[in-house]
């Protein structure tokens, strides 16, 4: 794994491999004051929504691949410019999911990285991108 000051296009970020369980689910909830029942209530989410299960919160998804650069950078001379991404698929408690990334361009200044996090199937089901400074 190379850090940014060695990066090439096509360099792998550090996977992290997680699987939300209803107690990480319901405190993420909590502190965001997001009282959505179908992040809490199962018969609600399964019943009236028609999910098949607890949804995975997206902004947690989110969070989980800001981490994925915020670790990669860390300790090194380089700042975290821009950060975006797009929930597209739903995640349930228990789904096995990775989050990680790639190196997709490097010049002088900057590096930027394309991100993701994939279901058990490898499909993305939440990308991203960040551009990360070279100071």
């Amino acid at each position: 794994m190379s850090r940014v000051s060695e990066a090439t296009v096509g360099d792998a970020l550090p996977n992290h491999n997680h699987s939300c369980d209803e107690i990480q689910l319901f405190f993420y909830n909590a502190a965001l004051w997001n009282a959505h029942r179908i992040h809490y209530d199962l018969p609600y989410a399964t019943e009236a929504e028609g999910y098949p299960g607890l949804v995975v919160a997206g902004p947690l998804l989110g969070d989980w691949i800001s981490q994925v650069v915020d670790e990669w950078i860390d300790g090194t001379e380089a700042e975290l410019l821009r950060f975006e991404y797009s929930n597209r698929q739903a995640a349930y408690v228990g789904d096995e999911l990775v989050a990680g990334g790639t190196v997709t361009g490097v010049d002088e200044d900057t590096v930027t990285v394309e991100l993701f996090v994939k279901n058990a199937d490898g499909e993305v089901i939440t990308p991203g991108a960040a551009t990360i400074s070279r100071l």
